[in-house]
């Protein structure tokens, strides 16, 4: 047994559908508005986030805290470029085993001239610029 479509004929009326109310449209607009606002407020949330930039230094593992706070100091008053601040509620030492420089917003020019800066000491041993993208 084959079983088909019921096909319906062009002079056949077509059974009516019925008008959604003036409430139901009503609540399907607000749920359309809200789901909009989400995700506007999702997306500017991830679009900061993506924006994010930084630059991680590394030292040598006999580099004194002295010394990482002078070469933190050192190459702070960049433009664009601000060292992140030390956490606190964990020894000085751990706190600031990579000095970390925020450069949201900064130019190849900028991070360059961090670079300069962090090249001339002799106990920084890498620099690593990342931005959030790189979190794959």
């Amino acid at each position: 047994m084959e079983l088909l479509r019921r096909v319906v004929s062009p002079g056949e009326p077509r059974s009516p559908r019925p008008r959604p109310t003036a409430r139901a449209r009503v609540l399907a607009l607000g749920v359309a508005a809200g789901v909009c606002c989400l995700a506007a407020s999702g997306c500017s949330s991830f679009d900061k986030a993506l924006g994010q930039q930084q630059v991680d230094v590394y030292f040598n593992t006999n580099t004194t805290v002295a010394y990482k706070m002078h070469v933190r100091a050192a190459c702070n008053n960049l433009p664009n470029v601000k060292a992140e601040p030390i956490a606190t509620g964990v020894p000085l030492a751990s706190a600031i085993d990579i000095v970390v420089y925020n450069t949201d917003g900064a130019s190849l020019v900028d991070t360059t001239r961090l670079e300069e800066c962090l090249n001339k000491f002799s106990q920084v041993e890498g620099i690593n610029p990342t931005d959030s993208s790189d979190d794959s």
